[in-house]
């Protein structure tokens, strides 16, 4: 539980939100797609999406296998238009906007590669010493700019303002890491 937690807090704590790599060409969601069409097997690609969406990745995916049987850059052509819609329909499953397929190789932090190095070496112990420094971090640093802020606080107004700002951040990122570390309300696709 307490690497549940640490994994979430990094997560919704990230300061830039387009980490998430399933809309990466190196991603899982396009593995997974890439795999489909080369197997011939498209349920490799339906555990990406909803239920509901299923009736649209097999018709695409038809569509795709037909195409790229027209030649190399129809076959690219075909693959890539297939990747997009099981990225879009996955983003679109989690809640989060499609803005493209992303290029492979990009700064995605040290949480995710971390937590898919985990999956594949069937240990955490390496995450979790990763996402408890980092949330251990963040904490004492928002903790030390409030903590200072407020002996600078009594009487001057901007260093007053100051303080509040530095209480506010500390708080939230408190409380985001209360709420991260609480447990689901329901199951997340």
């Amino acid at each position: 539980m307490k690497i549940a937690f640490l994994f979430l807090a990094v997560l919704c704590l990230a300061a830039h939100p387009a980490a998430a790599h399933c809309d990466g060409v190196d991603g899982p969601v396009v593995k997974a797609a890439r795999a489909a069409l080369d197997r011939g097997d498209v349920r490799l690609a339906l555990a990406w999406i909803q239920p509901g969406d299923e009736p649209v990745i097999r018709r695409e995916f038809d569509r795709a296998v037909a195409v790229r049987k027209l030649g190399p850059e129809a076959r690219t052509l075909a693959d890539t238009y297939f990747f997009e819609t099981v990225v879009r329909l996955h983003r679109t499953g989690e809640g989060a906007p499609y803005t493209g397929l992303k290029p492979a190789g990009r700064d995605l932090g040290p949480a995710i590669p971390a937590a898919d190095r985990a999956l594949s070496d069937g240990s955490v112990d390496a995450l979790s010493t990763e996402l408890r420094s980092a949330v251990e971090r963040g904490l004492r640093e928002r903790f030390e700019q409030a903590r200072g802020a407020s002996k600078r606080a009594a009487g001057d107004v901007e260093a007053g303002r100051a303080f509040v700002r530095a209480y506010v951040e500390y708080i939230h990122y408190v409380e985001r890491l209360h709420e991260a570390a609480a447990p689901p309300a329901g199951h997340h696709h």
